[in-house]
Order: C-alpha cells, then sequence, then structure tokens
C-alpha cells in the first residue's frame, strides 16, 4: 500500500507540472496587446509635409508651407550665404499683399525669399557688375528651380539687371528687420556708386605763359564781364516731392527734406497762377536717383516720382 500511495504521488506531481506546461505555452501563443510605435518619416529638406505638433507656437510666416506639392521650412540661419540667380516681379503684384502682410510696392527696394524669417534684411550683390545692396525681405518665392531670390522691380534696377531679368547674385543674410518698411529706411538705400576708374587721373597740363593783352580803355571797365552760364539741373537726375500752389507749404516742404538731399523750389507759370513744385537733386546715376525717391518716400511724400534728365 505506501508503495502504491508513493506512485500515485509521483503521478499526481507529473500530471500536475505537466499541466502548468501546456497552460504556459497556451499563454506564450495567445496574443498581447502592444503599444504602437509611431517614427516620423526621414526628415528630407523640402519634401515631406512637418510632422504633428512640430509647428505649435511659431508664427504663420515661420510655418512650413507646400507649394506644387514641394515643402518649405522657413527658419532663421545666421549663416546664410548663397549664389544663384536672382530675377524680380513688378506690375503683376503691385499693390498686393506679401506673405507678411505688407503693400508690395514695385517702385520700393523689397525681396521675396522661400525660407528666410520675414521681416529680414539682406544684402544682395550682383556678381555681374559688383553692384550691391541691402534690402528688406517681405515675401515668398521665387518658386523656379535655380533662382534663390526675387528682387521688386525697384530692387532690381538699381542692382543694374532690370532690363536683362534676371542675374547672378549673391545672397547674404544680415539680420531681422524692423516691424515696417519705414524702419530700415537708413539702410535700404541704392546701390553704391560705381568706384572710381582704376588708371591714374592725368596731371594738370603745366600752365603757359603769353603776353598780356594792352589794357582797354577806361571808359570798357564798367561793361558787364561774360561769365559761362552753369550747368544746367537737367543734366542730372531729380525727385519731385510734390508741387503746391502756397509758396509757404513749399519752402516747409523743403526744410523737411533736409535729410533726403539738396531741395529747392521751381515755379510754374500757369494759367491759374504760379505753382511751386519741390524738387531733390538726386545725382547722375539711375539707380541713386531710386534710392533719393525712397528717402523722399519714407519722409511722408509718398506721391515722390523721379524725373530724368
Amino acid at each position: 500500500m505506501g508503495r502504491e500511495a508513493r506512485g500515485q504521488g509521483r503521478l499526481l506531481r507529473g500530471m500536475a507540472v505537466a499541466g502548468l506546461g501546456c497552460a504556459g505555452l497556451a499563454a506564450c501563443a495567445t496574443p498581447q496587446p502592444r503599444l504602437a510605435v509611431h517614427q516620423a518619416p526621414t526628415a528630407r529638406p523640402y519634401s515631406q509635409p512637418p510632422p504633428a505638433g512640430s509647428t505649435s507656437g511659431l508664427r504663420g510666416t515661420e510655418k512650413p508651407y507646400q507649394i506644387r506639392g514641394i515643402w518649405y521650412y522657413p527658419k532663421a540661419d545666421p549663416g546664410y550665404d548663397e549664389q544663384g540667380i536672382g530675377s524680380w516681379y513688378g506690375e503683376q503684384f503691385h499693390n498686393r499683399r506679401t506673405a507678411n502682410g505688407e503693400l508690395f510696392d514695385m517702385d520700393l527696394p523689397s525681396a521675396a525669399h522661400k525660407t528666410l524669417p520675414l521681416p529680414s534684411i539682406v544684402e544682395v550683390t550682383n556678381l555681374d557688375n559688383g553692384r550691391k545692396m541691402k534690402v528688406r525681405v517681405n515675401d515668398r518665392g521665387p518658386f523656379v528651380d535655380g533662382r534663390i531670390i526675387d528682387l521688386s522691380k525697384a530692387a532690381a534696377q538699381q542692382l543694374g539687371y532690370g532690363q536683362a531679368g534676371v542675374a547672378h547674385v549673391r545672397v547674404r543674410y544680415v539680420g531681422p528687420a524692423g516691424k515696417t518698411p519705414f524702419d530700415e529706411r537708413r539702410i535700404i538705400a541704392a546701390a553704391p556708386p560705381p568706384p572710381e576708374p582704376r588708371y591714374a587721373r592725368p596731371p594738370a597740363a603745366a600752365p603757359i605763359y603769353v603776353a598780356a593783352p594792352p589794357a582797354a580803355p577806361a571808359q570798357a571797365a564798367s561793361e558787364p564781364a561774360e561769365t559761362s552760364p552753369p550747368p544746367s539741373v537737367l543734366a542730372s537726375y531729380r525727385v519731385q516731392a510734390g508741387s503746391f500752389a502756397n509758396r509757404d507749404n513749399a519752402e516747409r516742404a523743403v526744410a523737411q527734406l533736409s535729410e533726403a538731399g539738396e531741395a529747392s523750389i521751381e515755379s510754374i507759370a500757369r494759367s491759374q497762377g504760379v505753382l511751386y513744385r519741390v524738387v531733390v537733386d538726386a545725382g547722375s546715376d539711375e539707380g541713386e536717383a531710386f534710392g533719393v525717391r525712397d528717402r523722399v518716400v519714407a519722409l511722408g511724400f509718398s506721391d515722390a516720382t523721379v524725373l530724368r534728365p
């Protein structure tokens, strides 16, 4: 009996162990719930949409955007310095809103860039002629392969490629811009004048001494001496700030324009009376003339126009 009892005990223990093993196998075979792991797609510049939640807290002009199926990612890039093709845009977008809400004026220097912060200041150099200027970026573009910046018509003219349409340019990020275009009126100026000629100016010819003519009769001393006429002001560009029927208003405008350059009043006779036109000397360079116009506009004369020689 004792041996039988011990045999039955071993049998029961074996069956228990086998049962536990089967239960473990069943548990392993039963699917268990798992947390899904979402991996963001590999980031490729200008191709994939932004990851969810990545744009929270960004201003509208800082958020990624899509044009023709391509994603662009605006960002601050202090080291931005790139060379490529520059183009310009004008009448088709004149008086329309730019990407940051400003009004586009093709006759004021401005620029469009795909990713630099809005607004910001960049230095653009025309590599074809060496001219350069600082300009305010307030719009997005150009969305054409190979082009890195789109300038307004006025800016392209100042850099000397208004007629050509495109130029090889270098674009260098300078820094953030003020809230309004007029905050930069002292740094967004005309392109610098062309450099001085590389050759040395020839020395003045040595004076030639000749015998003095006989003295004129005494009575001729009272006759007025002939003088050379002054050079015509029409030989250079001028900026018309405005026209006034009252001379006092014109004189006040001249005083207000002292920061823009040398201002003067021209009287124009009309059948209705005299009209007083206030103009600012703008030099002989067309690009410089448009720069003077910008300064005149910034001083409150929004209808200022460039008068050609």
